[in-house]
């Protein structure tokens, strides 16, 4: 090892050690957790090796939790995604196209449990949603039931997220030179071809970083599902619109003993969708640089 080398490693220790300790070390304990019956310091760890992972894949509930963090996921980037491209391309030309981002954007600045609690007072059966329907004679709909509940969930996830993957990717299409764009007129190319062609190949290698950066996000969504259907009250979120965070949340912190080595099976099994679901993405969005000339 040379000198220079050599003296790196004072610098990198510290940051290494809180990092072992902060990170690494809580990360390996958890995992070993989820092989336990626990209820938390204070009360006996008995070992019970694959027997949470087992019990969790035939548990209705976590299934569905799976399922709807999965689904927000994939249909949930979808649509954001979706609407970034849709966004990317209307908004390219259009004048004052600064301020419509910055609206767009402020979602993202209003606390998602404060968006959450105003959404969900709007869709309760007694709120203006319901009663705007009543005004124009249509029946009211049962926005936060059983069945609607998860869809109206996801669909003020999207509303909340968007603004900050169109601002993202608005950014990185406002580094491509203009002339690129007038050459392009030049030869008779449609809004749609500019986009296919110029707008999203130059602009490919951040969307790769975006779609990580949503699939990592989606995973961990609890705060607008509490908002959405507790709004302030104690009690707990349906089985239809829970996500596994909330379900870890509610075996910690629900009536009786924590169990601790069933919410750290669920950690677990999260690490390694998201794992999954990061290579996946990583895969499907590889692709060749491509740079202008």
């Amino acid at each position: 090892m040379k000198t220079y080398e050599r003296a790196f490693w004072p610098f990198l220790l510290p940051a290494l050690l809180v990092y072992t300790l902060l990170f690494v070390a809580p990360s390996l304990f958890g995992i070993w957790v989820g092989f336990t019956k626990w209820s938390g310091p204070g009360s006996e760890m008995t070992w019970r090796g694959l027997d949470n992972y087992v019990a969790l894949l035939h548990n209705q509930v976590f299934v569905t939790a799976f399922t709807n963090t999965f689904v927000m996921a994939t249909v949930g980037g979808a649509l954001v995604f979706g609407f970034t491209f849709l966004a990317m391309v209307v908004l390219r030309q259009l004048k004052g196209r600064a301020f419509i981002r910055a609206v767009v954007f402020l979602p993202m600045v209003i606390s998602i449990i404060a968006i959450g609690a105003a959404v969900g007072f709007l869709l309760n059966p007694e709120g203006a949603v319901n009663t705007v329907l009543e005004w124009i004679g249509l029946d009211p709909q049962p926005w936060l039931g059983p069945e609607m509940v998860f869809r109206c969930i996801v669909g003020g996830l999207v509303w909340s997220s968007t603004g900050f993957y169109v601002a993202l990717m608005m950014s990185a299409a406002d580094a491509i030179p203009t002339h690129v764009y007038e050459d392009a007129l030049l030869i008779g190319a449609t809004k749609w071809e500019q986009f296919r062609h110029i707008t999203l190949p130059l602009t490919w290698d951040v969307f790769a970083v975006a779609a990580v950066l949503w699939v990592v996000g989606s995973l961990k969504i609890f705060d607008i599902v509490l908002a959405f259907t507790t709004a302030g009250t104690a009690a707990a979120p349906p089985i239809p619109a829970r996500t596994i965070a909330v379900q870890q949340y509610i075996v910690v912190k629900g009536a009786g003993l924590p169990d601790l080595g069933s919410a750290a099976a669920m950690g677990v099994m999260t690490l390694l969708v998201t794992a999954v679901l990061i290579v996946l993405t990583r895969r499907i969005t590889r692709r060749d640089r491509v740079e202008l000339s």
